[in-house]
């Protein structure tokens, strides 16, 4: 299903991280945190400021972001577990 966000919001999967601790442990999914680092994978058209003006996103589709760990919406598209947030909730864009 294609999905596409309104205004200045973002569509998120998150990123799994390595499930071994540096010593060969392996955590189990109830002590696993959820990641933070995320892959972009739509984006809405942009902010309408009170101006009228249409403020572009400062993500793109590919993108890999850093978001809290309690932010925005999680969703299940096609049976894969999704985030919706708002654009200033991303923290940072890594390269």
């Amino acid at each position: 299903m294609k999905v596409k966000p309104l205004q200045d919001r973002v569509l998120l999967r998150r990123l799994e991280r390595e499930e071994k601790t540096p010593g060969g442990i392996i955590i189990p999914d109830t002590a696993k945190e959820k990641p933070q680092e995320c892959k972009v994978i739509a984006v809405g058209p942009g902010k309408v400021l009170d101006s009228g003006e249409l403020r572009k996103p400062g993500v793109k589709e590919g993108d890999t972001v850093l978001i809290g760990k309690w932010g925005g919406s999680e969703v299940k598209i096609d049976g894969e577990e999704h985030i919706i947030i708002k654009e200033d909730e991303i923290l940072a864009v890594l390269d």
